[in-house]
Formats: C-alpha cells, structure tokens, sequence
C-alpha cells in the first residue's frame, strides 16, 4: 500500500502529509477497505480540463477527476485535483482552501469506494458522506 501526492504543472505542497495519509486510510477502513496504490495530483485547472476532456469527453472546468484502479477490496486509483478549482470553490462556499482541499480529496476516495454522485439523490449522499469524513479530521 503506498498513497503518494504530487503536483503536476503547479507548484503546490501539501500540507500536513502524514496526518492527510492517516485520515483517507481511515475513512477507507470505515467501510472495510483496505488502502492500495493511491496517487492525488495537484494541478492547474487548464491541467485537469485537458484530462476532462481527453479521457471522459467532458469539455468543462471540474474540481476533481478520478481514475479507479480498485480491485476486490483494495482501494487504488488516480485523484486529480485542480488548485485553481479549489480556490475559486472556497470563495464561493465561504470555506477555507484547507478545508475545501480536504472535502476534494475525500471526494475522490469515495468515488474509489463506490459512491457516485451522478444524480441529485446521489449528490446528497456524497455530502453527507463529505461531512461525515470531514467530521473525522481532528484540528
């Protein structure tokens, strides 16, 4: 199991690395998985569009795009996430950039676990499951 970040065409580090690894490890084993390879990729948002648009044929803006690389019950993937998205996301939802951060990249885990939030039912799901990690993160 490893769980590696990096950044792509930014310069961006994450902060508080070792606590950030213990949290996704435990939200993953709340639902009785285990951590496989995980990789989270900080970029730009031009970054992440070119991926939107050359894997998924999306041709918009999004916060995170994620490459699920699971098997059985080990959690692997690909997170990308957009620095900019994250910003301009914490302006608007009165949040800080720390913690809008955090709520991408649990999202992001979530979808390597299964939850999806391609509808409107689904959406509400995956906040609440946003949160619920979230309440997790101790300061």
């Amino acid at each position: 199991m490893s769980l590696f970040f990096h950044s792509e065409d930014i310069s961006f580090d994450l902060k508080f690395k070792r606590k950030t690894k213990k949290w996704i490890y435990t939200v993953i084993s709340l639902y009785n998985r285990v951590p496989g390879n995980l990789n989270i990729i900080f970029c730009s948002d031009n970054y992440l569009l070119s991926i939107n648009k050359q894997y998924l044929n999306h041709n918009y803006f999004t916060d995170v795009v994620t490459f699920d690389l699971s098997e059985n019950t080990e959690i692997s993937g690909d997170i990308f996430i957009s620095i900019d998205k994250i910003k301009e996301n914490a302006k608007e939802w009165n949040t800080t950039e720390s913690n809008e951060l955090l709520r991408v990249i649990i999202h992001g885990i979530l979808h390597l676990l299964g939850f999806n939030d391609d509808t409107e039912e689904n959406r509400e799901n995956m906040r609440h499951l946003e949160d619920k990690a979230l309440s997790l993160w101790e300061d």
